[in-house]
């Protein structure tokens, strides 16, 4: 709830690493705390990470271990004046937040929430996002290496801590020191639901369509204006309407998702996220996306379009299928905290995907976020005890396998 209330959003819009710099005044605190915990070696760098090591206590060789989180939240919603708020022994209906009585987390719109009757349910107040995402991941990490740390008859290899920024923007890993890190493996605390443990996600590309007009005088225009506005509108609505898009795909269906128009009669830029499991479909996606755009620039004589797209990440998948032992270690480490673990697969990203292509094969464990990114955004505290709980023994896991 501290964390919470540390205004971190990250700016997509941003050209700075981070990209916003309040972001640090989380990072700042998590350092003090990590060094008074006695982690001696706890710093923060110039671009926003935050190192720090829980040291070995074994005697056996043991794979160092990295756990990670982002402290960047979304900027889908405000996360100014964060006021968390917990709702003990939550009831099972419907949760109406104070600062909006419009804002309700809805007991049938949220299923999950449904379930967690009884459970102590942490919300903000109704004007900004709460931050779980990923503010819970780091609480949770923090826990375990204080529980590791005062509690040195559980054994186990040396631990690596990495907190992130710019998570949300796509840009978290983009500067981690891998050398500095120096762990073999890895685990980003970054999923939703109880149990879900996340070791493919989508393979994602981004793409820019700049459409090139011909801007003259409205009041003599007849015949010599072309529009660049109105052709990205035209492409945009060429698109499917039923399939090939995040509000009619689910499960493994990919899509091809315009984000952000931006410009003037003589010139427009579209971009868009195109995302599937399967790395080799982003191609076909990226193709049909060129044929629309040709189609649509045949009807403007004299504008003009270029397609420009750019690689984002990969399904950590491809990565984690040659060390399975690492899913492996994470599903014996929940079923050893009394969480039936649950393989999922992430519509979407994380850390952990672009770092398993950096050298550190890393998939996603549950934190017990969820209403990502929205004012009705929770967290189970249940949930949180069970995601540090999984931390504690998935370390004590590595070292009894050495």
């Amino acid at each position: 709830m501290r964390y919470a209330q540390i205004d971190t959003q990250s700016d997509p819009l941003s050209s700075t690493f981070p990209t916003t710099e309040k972001q640090k005044d989380l990072s700042r605190l998590l350092v003090k705390e990590l060094l008074e915990m006695g982690l001696t070696d706890a710093e923060l760098d110039e671009h926003g990470y935050v190192y720090a090591t829980i040291p070995a206590n074994t005697d056996k060789q043991v794979p160092v271990i990295c756990f990670c989180s982002h402290v960047d939240t979304s900027s889908d919603s405000s996360g100014t004046g964060v006021k968390p708020i917990v709702h003990r022994q939550y009831d099972g209906g419907d949760i109406v937040l104070p600062d909006d009585e419009n804002v309700v987390i809805s007991a049938k719109e949220h299923p999950y929430l449904a379930s967690k009757k009884g459970d102590d349910i942490i919300t903000a107040s109704g004007t900004t996002l709460l931050g779980a995402d990923d503010k819970a991941g780091v609480a949770e990490i923090m826990d375990a290496a204080h529980f590791l740390v005062t509690h040195p008859e559980v054994k186990h290899g040396a631990i690596r801590i990495l907190f992130t920024p710019d998570e949300e923007v796509g840009r978290g890993v983009e500067n981690v020191d891998m050398k500095k890190l120096g762990a073999s493996f890895g685990y980003t605390m970054d999923g939703g639901e109880l149990g879900s443990l996340e070791d493919e996600n989508f393979s994602a590309d981004g793409a820019k369509i700049t459409v090139h007009g011909i801007s003259t005088h409205p009041g003599a225009a007849k015949d010599k204006l072309v529009s660049a506005i109105k052709i990205a509108g035209e492409i945009v609505d060429a698109l499917p309407k039923d399939s090939l898009s995040p509000e009619t795909t689910e499960d493994r269906e990919g899509f091809i998702h315009p984000v952000r128009i931006q410009g003037t009669v003589e010139k427009t830029e579209i971009d868009f996220i195109i995302r599937d499991f399967e790395t080799a479909q982003l191609e076909a996606h990226e193709t049909y996306l060129r044929r629309v755009m040709d189609k649509v620039l045949a009807k403007h004589p004299g504008a003009r379009a270029t397609l420009k797209v750019t690689e984002q990440y990969r399904n950590m998948k491809e990565v984690l299928v040659h060390h399975p032992e690492v899913t492996a270690y994470a599903a014996e480490a929940m079923r050893r905290a009394d969480v039936q673990p649950l393989r999922m697969s992430i519509r979407g990203g994380t850390d952990g995907s672009r770092l398993s292509f950096m050298g550190l094969p890393c998939p996603n464990i549950f934190t017990g976020e969820m209403a990502l990114h929205s004012k009705q955004e929770y967290v189970s505290i249940q949930d949180m005890k069970k995601a540090v709980q999984t931390i504690v023994y998935l370390a004590q896991l590595w070292e009894e396998k050495a």
